[in-house]
């Protein structure tokens, strides 16, 4: 008798479709009022955004979120704790099963000037194109690539290797100069930091866009092969491996085809909504399955990464429901946090009242399904 093929499991397209159970009380979630006040405020900048969008994780409408933003607007940010238990309701996405790691604003070496052994620091190329494939079938509906023409066929854009060796020479602006390639690759994956400049100067550099290759985190394939040591799996142990080993370390981060593009930023970092992000609060997450701009409670088993964020991000390698990555600052503090966070526990968005009702078509509100409720 043939044994039955195994087959994978398929991650759901959004969070509607993952399944919506009401979650605990809000006012039962250990926020205290500092967290509680500094998530306000980031909701507040974060209003006009979730009033706006178009929100793929099919949780909820712009409409759904005026009543807690024109609340908000007359709300004296002492009194945020209230305000949360007052408008929002905590829903559980799927098996609400988190995985929080952590990202910082880095700040590296570099120079505006080409100096030797320094990596380009490029803008977005002019011949890099980006495709809303909605526009051809609704069946492709949120689904975008991106790629470059050759030869009147669209075909896909330049990988890591290919842009190290000069492939985007001469089609994308260079607006600085990394003195270590190993820091510049981290800067990618981090999204946005500061460049330090020989007279002391600092240069803010963000995110603008990506090749539209698939990312591929390296610390899991070096582990996979032995390469790291018990205790060298932080952000850290990584950069060591990669400094010590500097040609097999060139080869392993080439293995991560993705590759950012950087814009020059005037002020504070930037998160995907174009706003500010705030270390301690701002929070990424994938838009499939989190509504950008919404308040999301995290019970982990890292205490200092539980409690109250705003999603104000997204991030390459943050994909898929409950899946998160917090956002700690700048400084030597915050990278040590971010490097070694990886937490696990449960996630609870909060959305706005009676949403877990209208998804579940109940007419009376939803039971909390959560662990706790367990006799």
């Amino acid at each position: 008798m043939l044994a039955s093929p195994v087959v994978p499991a398929v991650e759901p397209v959004n969070a509607a479709a993952a399944g919506v159970i009401a979650g605990p009380p809000i006012a039962s979630l250990p926020i205290d009022d500092a967290q509680a006040q500094a998530a306000f405020a980031a909701f507040v900048t974060s209003c006009p955004s979730l009033v706006r969008r178009n929100d793929t994780s099919g949780l909820t409408r712009g409409a759904d979120w005026q009543p807690a933003c024109t609340a908000a607007a007359s709300t004296d940010r002492r009194n945020a704790r209230t305000f949360f238990a007052q408008w929002f309701e905590a829903a559980q996405i799927g098996d609400g099963k988190a995985f929080a790691t952590g990202y910082y604003e880095p700040e590296i070496a570099g120079s505006l000037e080409r100096r030797d052994g320094y990596a380009p620091i490029y803008a977005r190329p002019n011949d890099l194109i980006d495709v809303d494939l909605g526009t051809f079938s609704t069946s492709l509906k949120g689904k975008k690539i991106r790629g470059r023409v050759d030869r009147s066929n669209l075909v896909p854009y330049y990988d890591r290797t290919a842009i190290e060796q000069g492939a985007i020479s001469g089609r994308a602006p260079i607006l600085a100069w990394a003195r270590d390639p190993v820091e510049l690759f981290f800067l990618q994956i981090q999204g946005s930091g500061r460049l330090r400049l020989p007279d002391g100067e600092i240069l803010r550099i963000g995110y603008a866009t990506q090749n539209g290759r698939d990312y591929t985190g390296i610390g899991a394939l070096m582990k996979s092969r032995g390469l790291l040591q018990a205790g060298q799996t932080s952000m850290q142990g990584i950069v060591a491996w990669l400094h010590a080993h500097p040609a097999e370390g060139q080869a392993i981060m080439r293995e991560n085809k993705s590759f950012v593009f950087f814009r020059e930023l005037e002020g504070a970092s930037l998160g995907a909504l174009g706003l500010p992000v705030t270390g301690q609060v701002s929070a990424a997450a994938d838009v499939k399955f989190v509504p950008l701009g919404a308040p999301v409670f995290l019970s982990l088993d890292r205490q200092d990464a539980s409690g109250l964020w705003i999603a104000q991000d997204t991030g390459g390698a943050i994909k898929g429901s409950n899946r998160f990555d917090t956002f700690w600052g700048a400084g030597a503090a915050a990278e040590a946090t971010a490097g070694g966070m990886a937490g696990r526990g449960t996630a609870y968005l909060l959305l706005p009242i009676g949403t877990v009702a209208r998804l579940n078509g109940q007419a009376n509100g939803a039971r909390y399904g959560g662990p706790s409720a367990q006799p």
